[in-house]
Order: C-alpha cells, then sequence, then structure tokens
C-alpha cells in the first residue's frame, strides 16, 4: 500500500509519520510555511521520542505518479475539502480509495459525488499542530484510535488493510461496516469545539457546552439519525488514550482551538454546529445554541482573534442570549 496524506497537519502529520516510521511508503500533501519546513523533515514530538522524520512532501497531488494501491487519506479540515477535491478530481484514477479522515459527517458525500470508493473514518486521536514542521503526538504507547469503513456502509479488503497497517503503527484500528454511527457520536462530541476555540479547553463542560450537544442530540433523534452511543464511545475509548508530557508540554486544546491559536482566518464550525443547525432546520428543531456558536467560531477565524479570547460568561451571554458582551 502507498499513502497519500493530503492535509499534513495535526491528524495528517501524525498518521502520516507513524505509517513513515513503520515501513509504509507515504507521500505528505502540504502548502504554505508548513510545506516548506517538511521539506527538511517532519519534526514528530511524542512523550517517548523527538525525531526528524524525512517524508517526501508535495504541494499539489499533480506531481505525484499514480500506482496500483495508492490511497489518499484527506485529512484537510472540512472548509478545505471542496478544495482538495478540484485537485484530487483531476488527476487521481477515479478507482482510488478516499479516506475522510475529518471531524464532521458532510465530506464523505462530497468526496462520494467524485470518487465511488469513498471511506468514512472516525478519528479520536489527541495531536497537535502549531508550528511549521511540528506534529505533536500526546499519547503514548497508542498514539490514537482510527476506525473505519466504507460509506455510506460496509467493509472491504482497503478497509481490513488500513486498519492492520494502522494497528501496526502504534495505533489501535477497527474496520466497522457501521462507521456512519461512530461519526455521528463523534460529531455530538465536536459541538464543543467551538466553546473550547472561543473560551478555551476549561470551557467544554460547561453548561454552554451541554446545551449544544443536548440540541445536537435532539436533532440527531428527530431526524432519525443513529449514533453509537455514550456507553459505546466510553467502552471503545476504555484507557487506551495516556495523555502525557511531550518536549512542548501537555496538550491545548483540541482542532478548532488550533485553528484559532494558529491564526488560519478558517475553522470547521459550519461542518459541525452548521451540521446540527442544517438537520434542525430540515426537521423543525430549534438549535439557537449551535446557530450562535457556529457564527461566532467563523467571525473570530475571520478576525484571527486568540483561542480563549472569550470568558465563558461573555460567551455564554452571547451564545444562549445573542447579546454582544466584551469578550
Amino acid at each position: 500500500m502507498r499513502v497519500v496524506v493530503f492535509g499534513a497537519g495535526a491528524i495528517g502529520g501524525v498518521v502520516g509519520a507513524r505509517l513513515f516510521q513503520h515501513g509504509v511508503d507515504v507521500t505528505l500533501v502540504a502548502r504554505g510555511a508548513h510545506a516548506e519546513a517538511l521539506a527538511s523533515g517532519l519534526v514528530l514530538e511524542s512523550p517517548d521520542e523527538s525525531v526528524i522524520l524525512p517524508i517526501p512532501v508535495v504541494t499539489n497531488v499533480s506531481t505525484l505518479q499514480w500506482t496500483e494501491g495508492t490511497v489518499i487519506l484527506l485529512a484537510v479540515k472540512g472548509q478545505d475539502t471542496e478544495e482538495a477535491l478540484l485537485q484530487l478530481v483531476t488527476v487521481a484514477p477515479q478507482e482510488t480509495p478516499i479516506v475522510c479522515m475529518q471531524n464532521g459527517v458532510e465530506n464523505e458525500r462530497r468526496v462520494l459525488r467524485r470518487f465511488p470508493r469513498t471511506y468514512a473514518m472516525c478519528v479520536l486521536c489527541p495531536a497537535s499542530h502549531l508550528r511549521p514542521g511540528v506534529i505533536v503526538a500526546h499519547s503514548a504507547p497508542v498514539t490514537g484510535l482510527f476506525d473505519l469503513g466504507r460509506y455510506p456502509s460496509g467493509v472491504d479488503d482497503v478497509a481490513e488493510a488500513i486498519a492492520e497497517s494502522l494497528r501496526a503503527s502504534t495505533f489501535e484500528s477497527v474496520a466497522r461496516p457501521d462507521i456512519m454511527r461512530w461519526k455521528y457520536r463523534k460529531l455530538i462530541m465536536n459541538l464543543t469545539n467551538a466553546v473550547e476555540a472561543l473560551s478555551g479547553p476549561e470551557s467544554r463542560d460547561s453548561a454552554l457546552a451541554r446545551e449544544a450537544r443536548r440540541e445536537g442530540e435532539a436533532v440527531l433523534q428527530a431526524a432519525g439519525v443513529a449514533a453509537a452511543s455514550v456507553e459505546e464511545d466510553r467502552a471503545r475509548r476504555a484507557d487506551l488514550l495516556a495523555y502525557r508530557p511531550t518536549p512542548s508540554g501537555m496538550r491545548g486544546g483540541g482542532s478548532s482551538w488550533q485553528s484559532l491559536e494558529r491564526g488560519s482566518g478558517s475553522i470547521e464550525a459550519e461542518f459541525l454546529n452548521g451540521e446540527i443547525v442544517l438537520l434542525g432546520a430540515l426537521h423543525g428543531v430549534a438549535t439557537p445554541v449551535n446557530s450562535r456558536l457556529m457564527v461566532l467560531a467563523l467571525q473570530a477565524a475571520a478576525d484571527r482573534i486568540p483561542a480563549g479570547s472569550w470568558s465563558i460568561e461573555a460567551l455564554t451571554a452571547a451564545a444562549v442570549g445573542g447579546v454582544a458582551t466584551d469578550r
């Protein structure tokens, strides 16, 4: 198997690095200052080591040679999926397997329009990307959990082979025929990403975060969408992920928090909170908190407001009551 990781940020970078360390043929696709830094090697920090890995990197997939057995791990944020697909559809053979290792549930639909062999992946992996060329894995000895399956359902030899390669590379991975049930559970969890990004990691268990999740659960029930239960999710995680210090310290926050912290100018809230807003509108369920959190997160990203700039009190007032207050 040859793996092309399209999007070498926290998740794509750590998966590409671990696969490369364990003998898989890996190429990274990156852009900007990060791609320039990766040309000198990917710096992987983890609780047990800090290494520089000479993984090949390109800035556009048009420069790749497409061979049988190539698999694309699509790891860009949801707001960048369309740009990635515009590159891929012009050069990648249509039968190329594309694995959506992204938050949200919309990416698979967009990929399936172009590539029939589309796979969904549920990602549970504490990793960070805050500096060009540097990826930090915060859990050891298991780096992360990456279950996957065919989209919309099913398992095949490719899914099993990917899971096997991941298991051999410090990850836990199961090929699941019902993978979207697990991605919808992850979507509910990710509804607090905007709260964490705007108000800091300590706000993930706030009343505001709980209300965002409550709206999400109500929407999925109204829409008849099956999601793995909280108990199933807890059993899957068990005690597999062990957060430990790295040379850069402990983990700051999740993917949306990192987007604001890097000043990237964009955030994936439209495909997390926005998914619940969309389903709510289609099925007659009010989602005022998720709607407001989405708008506030998008505004913060566009204005390059640093992560954690809001107090939880001010954010709650703005999200619940629609009252704009000083952060």
